[in-house]
């Protein structure tokens, strides 16, 4: 799925569930620019996916077409298929790192960071005889992670991992040097 039919989804659900935002509202709420959100209303109201009713004080409120409501279920059936896929990629990418672990005797892992790749490798985590130590982020330190307190760099120190996986994917370059500096070794850090 491509970024403007993701942006073109996004839009339409929520002018379906409210239709009077304005288009500050919809660049707010999505997090996108105010002239890309003019700009896909336009190209969305030209291909007739909306039709617009003109209301008091200057406000306009879309509606979803016939057409609009058939583009919408296309859309949401592409990025179901779309998020299926990126699933089993992701489930495979991490299975295999954590066989490849294994043959490296690896039985304990810290995880660094808390977000949502975190999440999936632990589920993915619970396949395997691997165990999580624990899991360190400062920005939740104190958060709870599966049964796990989220913990400082301070839980560097504790002697019961074998390995830190980078679970953040931000930057992973610069996070492997912020471990390296807290005294992990390379051998001992792993990326996904």
């Amino acid at each position: 799925m491509n970024r403007e039919d993701l942006h073109t989804l996004r839009l339409m659900g929520q002018i379906d569930r409210k239709g009077d935002h304005t288009q500050r509202e919809l660049s707010d709420s999505l997090n996108l620019s105010l002239g890309l959100v003019n700009t896909c209303l336009r190209r969305l109201v030209d291909k007739g996916y909306f039709k617009i009713k003109t209301m008091p004080g200057h406000r306009v409120k879309y509606f979803l077409t016939h057409e609009g409501l058939t583009e919408k279920s296309r859309l949401t059936a592409e990025y179901l298929r779309y998020s299926i896929d990126f699933q089993r990629e992701i489930r495979k990418l991490l299975l295999d790192k954590y066989v490849e672990m294994g043959k490296y005797g690896v039985t304990s892992l810290l995880f660094y960071g808390a977000g949502e790749v975190a999440e999936l490798a632990y589920l993915y985590l619970q396949l395997t005889n691997i165990r999580l130590t624990g899991i360190i982020d400062d920005s939740l330190r104190g958060q709870n992670f599966f049964g796990h307190r989220v913990a400082g760099f301070a839980r560097l120190h504790r002697a019961d991992w074998d390995m830190v996986l980078l679970t953040r994917l931000e930057d992973t370059e610069k996070d492997r040097k912020i471990l390296l500096h807290r005294g992990v070794g390379l051998e001992r850090i792993a990326t996904i």
